[in-house]
């Protein structure tokens, strides 16, 4: 399944208009019906715009930004951007109402995703998401998790999903239309994650909460996916049972994506059955359909299906052709759902991505070439080489498939703790590094803590490793709340961790150190084990004494925290640099400075 997109056109739920028109007349009765009947009745929907659009010059400016806002989501839900991108803008630049440009704004995430624009679109999506505690209105903060929800279970981030739709189910106390889309994505995350365990309950009941809050669009999204679990299970006359039965209604949504959908699967499910007209017919209406997106999963199933059904015709000719096009719209399917992946990840990924995607099509480019050329041979010949022609096209997604896995696994693996996922001890020794040559080159002070758990050998062995495991966590993440972005922690082995603090002086450090030394004893002391008692030593080297070079940081650090053990634990020791730092360091305890 592409991108939610589609779904995303279908957000309902009127603005609060009464904020942006002090007097309700008879045009703003009319926007807010429009507005409110966008998935529920589209035909309604249409006939209220064109009556709006005709006296567009009798209507205030806000109601003419809040026209331009609907007009924007009919013309992304025919596909014409270029329009909605201009009205969207017109909108976000001059309406004063901020419930307005913030339902645009997250309306626009959607429009950006289904143009592939996914890191656009991530960062939109993170700028609505930080306004989000800006907006009491209940439809505009409805309408921005549910963007979210669906943006996220499209991108493969589940756990996200769930969340925010938890939020949203939070927010709201009665059934309505934004229980249907939050439910569609949990269910449609649910399939995509494999757990298949009472699905076709879970799908129906989606269904029927759609079906009860009016909202068709989403009833028949979630159909797709009940159709996809009866094929996947050889029920292939259930599945035509079920599309067919709703055919009608998707036909009057007018949406051409998810009439492709259906066909798409109304082919395969016919193929199933041996109803070959009818598979090729409901194949063919794809691509006549999809004219304007050559990679999108409807079209790759109805190529597929139209090349096995020349294959088994013996029209060898036009098997090639539909398997080449096939080739084409599933390779570039399947890079759009890895690109969405991505782009949530690492950018750095992305740009890869992007990078094989072109030297896929560039060899699909030679390939095409080359098949033309080999038309003008003899039929014999010609096998031979679509055999060759099918080998390559194999080893360059196998290609591309092991790359892109293994880079984000190698990537991963070389700089993260697998535990704590901080940086490992190598990572954190070339970034603490580099950090103090910049430090160095501009003038500025930096320092070096070295955190050292005490008597954690005895977590250890009294309660066994994996309760050590866990509080190793909490340890790590007490500390991390008090780290800034641009401070560097890692485990450098067992439980003694480092952090460099580029920036920042001895004394803002010491009182830094302090902070987290008593979170470690609060954060520790809360585990389930009550009993557990255990604190942490601190040793503290700054380049104001040490210089700027990671290995005497390290000694005089290391230095400082052994004091910190001598004297008795649970403080902080702080080195001035000198031969015999234990002579020269403060000791920072619950007491104070001593």
């Amino acid at each position: 399944m592409v991108i939610a997109g589609w779904i995303l056109l279908g957000l309902s739920g009127s603005i609060a208009y009464a904020a942006v028109l002090p007097v309700v007349d008879q045009s703003a009765s009319l926007l807010k019906e429009a507005d409110s009947s966008r998935t529920q009745n589209h035909d309604r929907f249409l006939e209220l715009l064109q009556r709006l659009d005709k006296q567009a010059a009798k209507l205030s400016p806000e109601q003419q930004e809040y026209l331009h806002y609907l007009q924007a989501w009919q013309a992304a839900y025919v596909g014409d951007y270029a329009t909605s991108d201009r009205l969207a803008d017109t909108v976000l630049t001059h309406s004063r109402d901020s419930v307005l440009r913030f339902k645009t704004d997250s309306f626009m995430v959607n429009s950006l995703a289904e143009r592939s624009r996914y890191e656009d679109a991530f960062r939109r999506l993170n700028l609505v998401l930080s306004r989000l505690h800006t907006v009491s209105d209940p439809d505009a903060r409805a309408l921005a998790i549910t963007v979210a929800v669906l943006l996220y279970e499209e991108s493969g981030q589940y756990d996200l999903a769930w969340n925010y739709a938890d939020q949203l189910a939070n927010e709201t106390r009665q059934p309505n239309d934004w229980m249907c889309k939050t439910g569609y994505a949990r269910l449609a995350a649910l399939y995509k994650a494999g757990k298949l365990d009472g699905i076709n309950e879970k799908l129906q009941q989606g269904i029927d909460l759609c079906q009860k809050v009016g909202d068709d669009l989403y009833a028949n999204g979630i159909r797709l996916y009940l159709a996809r679990v009866a094929l996947q299970r050889g029920h292939s006359e259930k599945a035509i049972m079920l599309l067919r039965s709703n055919y009608d209604a998707v036909q009057r949504s007018g949406y051409s994506w998810l009439l492709s959908q259906v066909d798409a699967l109304l082919a395969e499910a016919y193929l199933g059955t041996s109803q070959i007209a009818l598979s090729k017919q409901s194949a063919l209406q794809v691509v006549a359909r999809s004219e304007g997106n050559k990679y999108s999963e409807s079209l790759s199933v109805a190529e597929r299906v139209l090349y096995l059904i020349a294959k088994s015709q013996g029209d060898l000719r036009a098997a090639l052709d539909h398997h080449e096009r096939y080739m084409a719209s599933n390779n570039g399917w399947l890079d759009e759902v890895g690109a969405r992946a991505l782009a949530f990840q690492i950018v750095q990924q992305q740009l890869l991505a992007k990078k094989l995607q072109l030297d896929t099509l560039s060899k699909q480019n030679q390939i095409l070439q080359l098949q033309r050329n080999l038309d003008k041979k003899a039929s014999e010949t010609s096998r031979l080489y679509i055999l060759l022609l099918l080998t390559v096209l194999a080893f360059i997604g196998f290609w591309a498939y092991r790359v892109k896995r293994s880079q984000l696994r190698f990537m991963r693996l070389a700089r993260r703790d697998g535990l704590t996922d901080i940086f490992n001890r190598q990572h954190f020794v070339n970034e603490a590094e580099q950090q103090l040559q910049y430090c160095r080159k501009s003038g500025r002070e930096a320092c070096l803590v070295l955190i050292d758990l005490d008597h954690f050998k005895a977590v250890n062995d009294t309660y066994g490793h994996a309760v050590g495991d866990r509080v190793l966590k909490r340890a790590v993440a007490a500390c991390q709340a008090h780290l800034r972005s641009t401070d560097i922690f890692g485990r450098l082995g067992g439980e003694e961790f480092g952090i460099v603090l580029p920036d920042c002086t001895l004394e803002q450090v010491l009182s830094r150190t302090e902070r987290i030394r008593q979170a470690l004893v609060a954060v520790v002391r809360g585990d389930a084990a009550e009993e557990i008692c255990v604190s942490a030593s601190f040793g503290v080297a700054s380049t104001r004494y040490s210089g700027h070079e990671l290995r005497q940081l390290l000694i005089h650090a290391d230095d400082a925290l052994y004091r910190a053990k001598r004297e008795g634990r649970n403080r902080v020791s702080v080195s001035d640099g000198r031969a015999e730092p234990q002579l020269n360091a403060v000791a920072v305890t619950a007491e104070g400075v001593q």
